[in-house]
């Protein structure tokens, strides 16, 4: 009979979240490598429009480490935290004397990952 492996990490991912993932990243860069309780305290007063997006997806990641895998939360650290790019919705905009300009309304896949803190 094989071991069973000890999980010590729980994941969370937002998909095609309707903000740029340039103006998500600025936020994610700043939760990375702290605990849970501090990220949320900094995300809570972060004036920005991804804060309770992030928010949104580090609360489910929690959820899923205590739920799925018994971790404590805690003791929980965030040791991922990445924005990928997702698909571009593309609009035009009507301009002057008959033509159009593009308008790329950017998407993002948002990826919380959450580990038990080692002593």
């Amino acid at each position: 009979m094989a071991d069973q492996v000890q999980v010590t990490s729980a994941t969370a991912t937002a998909k095609t979240v309707r903000i740029a993932p340039r103006k998500a990243r600025l936020v994610i860069d700043t939760i990375r490598g702290r605990s849970v309780a501090e990220a949320l305290a900094i995300l809570q007063f972060t004036p920005r429009g991804a804060s309770p997006i992030i928010t949104k997806v580090l609360k489910s990641a929690v959820a899923n480490a205590e739920h799925n895998y018994d971790l404590d939360a805690e003791n929980l650290v965030i040791t991922k935290a990445y924005v990928d790019e997702g698909p571009t919705l593309k609009r035009f905009r009507p301009r002057a004397k008959g033509s159009a300009s593009p308008i790329n309304k950017r998407t993002s896949h948002i990826t919380v990952v959450v580990a038990e803190k080692e002593d």
